[in-house]
């Protein structure tokens, strides 16, 4: 058995993240006709080893240890780890990017640059695994910057179109910002405890305990990552790559980066960072809830739960409820997935995103119509689908976490947590009718036109769709405590409320049917304008941030350009007049005087030699002259 075999366990770990990235290289001098096939078999056999590790996985974590580099006599590792939580993600971001992949081989079959976009999510999946894999905190930075630079190309696959490649350079550029904390707060932990190793930060117990900000440089990572506020207005426009993408992305891959990174650091969180942690959190399902509320792009309403699922998450992480967060994580990553895959079989049906050209597809689409409506009641929440299970257990933990904490005001974030269930149901059921129910509204694409997909496209569908019950995660419907995975992720002992379960269904029931029958608002009442420009966020971040940078980098440009390059430029023209001066006065009076000495002896030698040419009159005359010139000087 593998179990029993660790050096056969490291070699498989090692293929299993080296598979992607040589798929990539297969990718890039592959053809047109293979590349779907080189990516599929990639991927199949990298969740087929998955499986495998996850199943055979020791008690105690795996550890692949290297010298990478040495600095100034400190020398950095490069390190692997393997845990439970580790194996989990390994087969979560294989079996979605499988999914994704299948669905891409019918949903891009037309598409010139295929070979391009495979070998692309081949390069994405291979830096996603390299941050599930991390064994520190400086190879998980090296892969979370590969997953950056792959999301990048992704986003903007479509570079011949101007909303596609400003889409890319804003998530690059958002991202980045949220890096740089990462970065600062990684350096800050090695000055701390002169080590990166997760394995040696766990050892060293409560003296691990990162101060507030340090602790929250490294959060900084997952508000960029995983879109917290206020750098959450990327995600939303990322939705100009390939639908596929946006189904990788928002599932299993990029964003579950950031909450992976505080299931690792959280045992290293001060209790204050964890308190704004929280706060963030929150926000941002409220904002990202909201947001979604009135958009009329399919995918931009998906999007913003997804911004909102998430901040679900990262508030879970900040109540100390790392494993609810995660179960979280793992649901979320099926229905939110069959609702992007759902997505585009609709869009590839009525050619359109706008839902305001929807309407009526139930029938047309049957199979897309049902799973559909199943990823949707798991995500917002309703009995007996996945999601209901794991934000129970968010919002116990989070209920319980006020408990311990003492204070009326920390009852605050539970309470909003469970409102933002609500208002979820709100804004799903609302997409919900416009896209299946009342009139067809597209006149560019008749009804009768409008047609399921095929079997690619359609089985990966219906499988997350079948995914997304509640059966495969628990036996009881309304409880998940006590299911495999608090088995495989152990989370401590929660106090169970009784009434929150009924009340989460009752906002659940009543936000649907309060979306199910509300009217569509004037686009520009100020409410809609508000969820539309997802709170004016960007005109904000434009006002409070990237004006004044701009404005600081044109008076730096002005101060270089008039007083540094002035000073340069009056230095080099005095220096010019200097050295002409000084040529003048080398020319006119040093050379002058000694050129005006040599000609007024010239001048006189030629006076003499005109007197001695041998005429006694001439001397004569000479002396008289001389004789009178001492006569003028005596008298």
């Amino acid at each position: 058995m593998p179990a029993d075999n660790p050096h056969l366990l490291h070699a498989l770990m090692a293929i299993l993240l080296g598979l992607p990235f040589a798929g990539f290289l297969v990718l890039t001098a592959a053809n047109r006709r293979t590349a779907g096939f080189v990516a599929v078999l990639s991927t199949s056999i990298g969740l087929a080893l998955s499986i495998l590790l996850a199943t055979t996985l020791p008690e105690q974590p795996l550890l692949i240890q290297a010298d990478w580099a040495t600095f100034s006599g400190v020398s950095f590792g490069f390190s692997l780890r393997l845990d439970a939580l580790a194996a989990l993600m390994l087969v979560l971001v294989h079996f979605v990017a499988l999914l994704v992949q299948l669905y891409s081989l019918s949903y891009l079959h037309d598409e010139p640059k295929l070979r391009r976009y495979f070998a692309y999510l081949q390069l994405f999946v291979g830096a996603m695994l390299g941050i599930v894999l991390a064994g520190n905190l400086l190879v998980m930075y090296a892969f979370w910057e590969l997953v950056g630079l792959a999301s990048y190309l992704l986003i903007g696959f479509y570079a011949e179109r101007a909303a596609s490649s400003k889409a890319a350079q804003k998530a690059f550029l958002m991202n980045r910002v949220g890096d740089i904390g990462f970065l600062i707060g990684i350096f800050l932990t090695y000055y701390q405890f002169d080590t990166l190793d997760f394995a040696a930060l766990a050892t060293l117990g409560g003296q691990a305990v990162l101060p507030t900000a340090l602790g929250l440089c490294l959060f900084m990572g997952c508000v960029g990552k995983s879109a917290q506020f206020p750098l959450l207005s990327w995600l939303p426009d990322a939705m100009e790559g390939p639908t596929p993408v946006s189904a990788l992305l928002h599932a299993a891959t990029m964003v579950a980066a950031g909450i992976f990174l505080l299931a690792r650091i959280h045992p290293l969180l001060s209790a204050d960072a964890l308190v704004v942690i929280t706060i963030i959190g929150t926000i941002t399902t409220l904002w990202g809830g909201y947001s979604a509320l009135f958009q009329t792009d399919i995918k931009k309403v998906l999007a913003f739960s997804t911004v909102s699922q998430l901040g679900l998450m990262v508030a879970g992480m900040g109540t100390d409820n790392v494993s609810g967060a995660m179960f979280h994580l793992l649901t979320h990553a099926f229905f939110k997935a069959g609702l992007f895959l759902s997505a585009g079989a609709i869009i590839h049906a009525v050619h359109t995103q706008d839902m305001r050209q929807m309407g009526g597809l139930r029938k047309a689409l049957p199979a897309t119509f049902i799973a559909y409506t199943v990823c949707a009641a798991a995500l917002s929440g309703l009995p007996f689908f996945s999601g209901f299970l794991s934000k129970e257990a968010i919002l116990g933990g989070a209920f319980g976490w006020a408990t311990i904490q003492g204070n009326g005001f920390a009852f605050v974030i539970p309470v909003l947590l469970l409102l933002s269930s609500g208002l979820t149901a709100l804004y799903m059921a609302r997409q919900w009718r416009l896209i299946f129910f009342g009139v067809y509204r597209n006149k560019e694409v008749p009804l009768i036109q409008a047609h399921e997909p095929n079997w690619l496209m359609r089985g990966p569908v219906l499988l997350l769709a079948l995914l997304s019950v509640w059966v495969w995660f628990a036996a009881n419907p309304f409880s998940g405590h006590g299911s495999w995975f608090f088995n495989l992720l152990p989370t401590q002992e929660e106090e169970h409320f009784g009434w929150l379960a009924p009340v989460s269904i009752g906002l659940v029931l009543l936000g649907s049917w309060l979306g199910f029958r509300m009217p569509e608002p004037g686009a520009n009442t100020s409410y809609v304008r508000l969820s539309v420009e997802y709170g004016f966020l960007d005109f904000f971040i434009r006002i409070l941030a990237i004006r004044p940078v701009l404005r600081l980098a044109a008076f730096l440009y002005k101060t270089d350009h008039r007083v540094v390059d002035g000073v340069v430029n009056g230095a080099g023209v005095t220096t010019v007049v200097l050295a002409h001066v000084t040529t003048g006065f080398d020319r006119l009076g040093v050379d002058g005087v000694v050129n005006g000495v040599a000609w007024l002896a010239g001048r006189l030698g030629q006076l003499t030699r005109a007197v001695q040419n041998g005429r006694v009159q001439s001397y004569i005359t000479a002396a008289v002259i001389g004789l009178l010139v001492v006569l003028w000087w005596l008298l």
